[in-house]
């Protein structure tokens, strides 16, 4: 078949543009990634003197991180709609994400859509497969205090035991009051079949968008995070307050990521950009923690209906498009979500800014030794 002469400036393009938004992530990487760590290095005496400053400072430079991530995506035009309760209002309480995960385009995704829920991403938690701690984003998120979660029969009871000891260490001295966690074990493609098997065994239901969650990590966070007392206050109607004032996990945030026609957008696409356009929507149902059993069981019955929603809530939008409106509604209200161009501007300035000073700097001190 022929190859016409639009077609093949079309392709010209894509790999134009693809070449140059590479060597701009590549680049953003090399000085953003080392200022982030220089900048910790310094400010040890703060953390010794203050250590909650410390941790908020951390936190800050940790959302920059994030933001340019996400600004990869929006400059391609890979914007999110977001539908279902708005996370707004418990931004500043504590609260546990369930998330499907369908590629790594998904962990993109909620860098993004997060970016204007307050002070969300600086003081986030995140739970994510172990090979990530070998990408480049690995030394941040190692020093940030995000957990790298080993998959598998042979280490699932070790791993249970390290991420008691990591949350138990790290969560409340960081700060932290967000933890991301995505239940299935894996990516939807990987685990589908298993899932299916497993679901068939044991006389429940047939997923096709989601797969059957596993209960140890989940467990374990609220083991580890919810406090005695009840934390989660439903206010009436469709509203949620985020009043409370007693520590520990308030919320439990259900988050259904979709894609049109069910076409995951994984990392690659996200830093190419060779994809077109492309709006994902993320829809949001929020549970106070009392409404979340405790017991294995029941917790596991629960955790399944959610996944089982989850699906239904897909099978909907891939037939009409759009998510289902919320028990109460007579009509689903979605929200777009937006970031400020300047503000990414600035801040990918920023981190080219740092760059050229800490270059300078260390090309100093070289200098003087040497």
């Amino acid at each position: 078949m022929a190859v016409t002469l639009e077609q093949a400036q079309r392709v010209g393009y894509t790999l134009l543009k693809g070449l140059l938004r590479f060597g701009f992530m590549v680049a953003n990487n090399l000085v953003a990634i080392p200022s982030y760590i220089l900048y910790l290095i310094i400010l040890q005496p703060v953390r010794l003197l203050d250590n909650k400053r410390f941790w908020y400072i951390e936190g800050v430079l940790f959302k920059w991180l994030l933001a340019m991530v996400a600004s990869w995506g929006w400059w391609a035009g890979y914007t999110v709609v977001e539908w279902g309760d708005d996370v707004k209002v418990v931004s500043e309480d504590e609260a546990m994400m369930l998330v499907n995960h369908q590629a790594t385009g998904d962990v993109c995704t909620l860098m993004m859509c997060l970016q204007d829920k307050g002070t969300v991403v600086r003081q986030m938690m995140w739970l994510m497969d172990h090979i990530f701690k070998y990408t480049n984003f690995g030394i941040v998120s190692l020093i940030h205090g995000d957990f790298f979660i080993r998959q598998g029969k042979a280490h699932r009871d070790q791993q249970l035991v390290l991420l008691k000891e990591h949350l138990d260490k790290h969560y409340r001295s960081r700060d932290r009051k967000w933890i991301v966690l995505f239940p299935e074990g894996g990516f939807l493609r990987k685990r589908r079949e298993t899932s299916q098997a497993f679901a068939k065994k044991n006389n429940l239901p047939f997923l096709t968008h989601v797969t059957l969650p596993r209960l140890g990590a989940t467990q374990v966070i609220l083991k580890s995070l919810v406090a005695q007392q009840e934390n989660g206050i439903p206010a009436g109607g469709d509203a949620m307050v985020a009043e409370s004032k007693s520590k520990g996990l308030q919320w439990v945030i259900d988050t259904t990521i979709a894609y049109p026609n069910a076409e995951p957008i994984d990392i690659q696409t996200w830093i190419l950009g060779y994809r077109r356009p492309t709006v994902t929507h993320v829809h949001y149902r929020i549970f106070p923690i009392k409404d979340v059993p405790a017991e294995p069981e029941a917790l596991t019955d629960w955790l399944y209906q959610r996944f089982i929603e989850k699906e239904d809530l897909l099978s909907h939008f891939y037939k009409t498009g759009a998510f289902p409106p919320l028990q109460g509604q007579a009509k689903a209200i979605s929200r777009e979500m937006t970031l400020s161009n300047l503000w990414l501007i600035v801040i990918q300035s920023l981190a080219f800014l740092s760059g050229i000073i800490w270059y300078c700097i260390l090309q100093y001190f070289y200098h003087c030794l040497f």
